[in-house]
């Protein structure tokens, strides 16, 4: 059937539904809400909404956005993460005849919201979801309880809403209206855009005469135009409540130490829920990886994963069985969890629109939530190259929103300002008393004859170039662009020449925040003067920029791997001297080998780092958490006192352990380890030889993790051989497997045996 003949069958029941008494009921209460509301008593909305969720009064602007809804309207809501956007369509579905098609694009999200509306309500029926996850036993329940009328809201993702069949379906049942959350990924301008979103229009005319509600966290008048126009809603009622979140506290640290910088964070913050976003899947995996081996309850989250293994981390992250998730930028997560009290990004995001999602996870209840975000100009450059290769349209929008990213990134002034201003809202407030920059202010210097000059090249070139050129021109910098339109003639070209380019990308930045320039974004952000633009150039005034912080182009490979052992600090010898005498007295109490307790690399980084408690020690490389409960406290007892004896002042932070490399290799091998895979087998799949599989095991043992491969032993090395070489370990001097090669028989034993015999005694008698 055409989508035509569909709109009119639609049309057709939208007629002969609206005359049904159920819905003039309601239809008739909402409009007598303001009648009753004005002698105190409860609206008929009110009550309906203590009845399905036991509120007694409503958020903001959701009681007007249902009743513009029930009346039969279309309805645009812009509203921030936490303002209960949900809550604007999911009465109105429970109270209206029919069923409501929610299209949501994360399937997380959907499971959540069905779960949340199912815990209001005996009747699981009255909520389901309709997407890829479902097997067909399930999608047939799906579709009995609609048919039969029990289910109020159907989540449907937009390719599972595009298919024919589901399309069929869906005409043959009561469709209350159409809700599309997340509409910003229906523009190419918004910060998650989704090509399936575009397929919506033809589905929301097959409606015919229903509402529509679209529903975003997120949208500048360039976004919120683009929806509009491509759901075909331009008449819609249109909704925006203020984007501030004034318990959120914003910050941008430089990307160095990055790893280090958010474990110490995390520590510091034990028990909070919290969220890091990293561009890449395989950072992700190694941030939580990393999270993890420094004793932090962590999961990866991104769209690598399979449904069922995403479905099962985000229940572990709201049942508070992991503290932190780490998820791809690209991946939204459909979280639902009031508590999250903090929002990392490991990466900058590529809009301001992401970042400001991505941070309205924090805080949703209202109470602390900090948003922490760590930059490197060099960040923005591998952002710019992902882009290569796409149409150039597109490539230009990137690079638009990669600029607003950066002006936020590198601001010095008070960023919920520039996030406000950013979506079209004025920030009236001098300080907003919760960012870094309102709370630790920078130095600022006049700028009046520099803002004049900046404001004089933009008219030079005819205000049709973007900042990049204007600067290049005011710098005297000879770009082929310049040349080409023979701006490298102007009478101004190079009269900025003694302030650097970053300086000018200040003034122009900070000229923008007063309102003295604006970008075109219709044509790749060309500036242009305001009317404040010019009366400044009539008149100038007193102008103070602020000098900028330092975002140099760190090396991230290097600055990560900073927290290695040792630091190349020398160890206090003296202490080294007594831990090894301690480490003798208790080796022999124990009856094991002095190595067996510690090795000597990890007495020499405890005399570095002085750790005096037993969380300390347990960072220190070779020990970890079960050697430093097993063996720890007399350490951290003799560490403390001769701390305190020596007036020592110790490093302000403890050495993070690595997950050893970037490949991820030793997760690979523990995990196949677990799994009882055979040396042999992961030595092939990783095309690496048995000595080195062998030699990466050492190195987990080495660093304090307990380790089972007696399954791989006994299959290669007979037991009695076994013990004679485990024998050896416990009466020898050193771990040296030369020397236990020549006292044992170079004949009788190979050096590899020697070493997996090695390992077995480390990790049973040490670990």
């Amino acid at each position: 059937m055409s989508t035509d003949a569909i709109a009119e069958k639609k049309s057709k029941k939208g007629k002969k539904d609206s005359s049904k008494p159920e819905k003039k009921e309601a239809i008739k209460a909402t409009k007598k809400d303001s009648k009753k509301s004005s002698n105190g008593s409860q609206t008929y909305l009110q009550q309906q909404l203590h009845k399905f969720f036991g509120f007694d009064n409503f958020k903001g602007e959701q009681e007007e956005i249902i009743k513009n809804l029930m009346d039969g309207k279309n309805t645009f809501v812009i509203m921030p993460t936490g303002g209960g956007k949900s809550m604007c369509y999911q009465l109105p579905a429970l109270i209206m005849e029919g069923t409501a098609i929610v299209v949501s694009p994360l399937i997380a999200l959907m499971k959540n919201q069905v779960d949340s509306i199912r815990g209001f309500n005996t009747d699981d029926g009255i909520a389901h979801f309709l997407n890829s996850s479902l097997n067909k036993t399930e999608i047939t329940k799906v579709k009995k309880d609609t048919t039969e009328g029990k289910t109020k809201l159907l989540y449907v993702a937009p390719e599972s809403l595009t298919k024919e069949e589901n399309v069929e379906f869906l005409k043959s049942i009561n469709v209350s209206f159409l809700a599309i959350d997340e509409a910003h990924c229906i523009s190419e301008w918004g910060h998650d855009f989704r090509p399936e979103y575009r397929k919506l229009k033809p589905i929301v005319d097959a409606f015919g005469t229903i509402p529509v509600i679209a529903l975003t966290a997120t949208a500048t008048a360039k976004v919120q135009a683009d929806i509009q126009k491509n759901l075909g809603i331009q008449d819609a009622t249109v909704f925006k409540a203020s984007f501030n979140r004034p318990n959120l506290y914003y910050e941008v640290k430089p990307k160095v130490n990055v790893i280090k910088e958010i474990i110490k964070y995390v520590r510091q913050h034990h028990g909070k829920s919290g969220i890091i976003y990293c561009l890449s899947r395989k950072k992700v995996e190694e941030v939580a990886s990393t999270l993890n081996v420094n004793g932090i309850k962590a999961l990866p989250y991104h769209a690598g994963l399979d449904a069922a293994t995403r479905a099962a981390t985000q229940d572990k992250f709201l049942m508070e069985e992991i503290d932190v998730i780490v998820a791809t930028i690209a991946f939204g997560m459909g979280i639902d969890k009031p508590d999250v009290r903090f929002v990392m990004h490991h990466d900058i995001p590529k809009s301001l629109e992401g970042y400001y999602q991505e941070t309205g996870r924090a805080g949703r209840d209202g109470r602390e939530g900090r948003c922490i975000c760590y930059y490197s100009y060099k960040d923005i450059e591998k952002l710019e190259k992902f882009m290569k290769g796409k149409p150039v349209a597109e490539q230009e929008i990137g690079k638009q929103m990669l600029h607003e990213t950066v002006a936020y990134a590198e601001t010095s002034g008070c960023r919920r300002r520039m996030l406000l201003h950013y979506f079209g809202e004025r920030y009236t407030e001098e300080n907003c008393h919760n960012c870094d920059n309102c709370i630790h202010p920078k130095q600022q210097v006049e700028a009046k004859d520099e803002i004049a000059l900046m404001l004089e090249t933009v008219l030079a070139v005819k205000e049709r170039h973007n900042t990049d050129h204007v600067i290049h021109v005011i710098i005297g910098k000879n770009e082929n662009e310049v040349k080409k339109y023979g701006h490298d003639k102007l009478e101004i070209f190079g009269d900025g020449a003694d302030k650097d380019e970053k300086f000018w990308i200040s003034v122009v930045r900070q000229a923008f925040m007063a309102g003295l320039v604006s970008k075109d974004v219709d044509n790749y952000g060309l500036l242009k003067l305001t009317d404040a633009g010019r009366k400044f150039l009539e008149k100038p005034h007193s102008f103070k920029v602020t000098i900028d912080h330092d975002f140099g182009e760190y090396d991230m490979d290097d600055d990560e791997e900073s927290g290695a052992a040792g630091g190349g600090n020398a160890a206090d010898e003296n202490l080294f001297a007594m831990l090894k005498d301690l480490r003798k007295q208790i080796a022999k109490q124990k009856n094991v080998p002095p190595f067996v307790i510690f090795q000597d690399p990890s007495l020499e980084e405890m005399a570095i780092q002085y750790p005096v408690k037993l969380d300390e020690l347990k960072n220190i490389t070779g020990v970890g958490a079960g050697k430093a409960a097993k063996y720890g406290k007399p350490f951290v007892d003799l560490i403390a006192k001769y701390v305190e004896e020596n007036e020592i002042e110790r490093p302000m932070d403890m050495v993070v352990k690595s997950v050893v490399n970037k490949s991820g290799l030793k997760v690979y091998i523990i995990t196949s380890l677990d799994r009882k895979l055979s040396l042999d087998d992961i030595a092939v799949s990783k095309g690496i030889t048995l000595s080195e599989v062998i030699t990466e095991i050492e190195s987990i043992v080495a660093s304090g993790t307990k380790i089972d491969i007696n399954y791989y032993l006994n299959e290669v090395i007979d037991p009695e051989r076994q013990q004679e070489v485990y024998n050896y370990f416990r009466t020898a001097e050193t771990d040296s497997v030369e020397a236990a090669h020549a006292e044992l028989g170079e004949d009788d034993f190979t050096i590899d045996e020697i070493r997996m015999i090695r390992i077995k005694f480390m990790s049973e008698l040490g670990n």
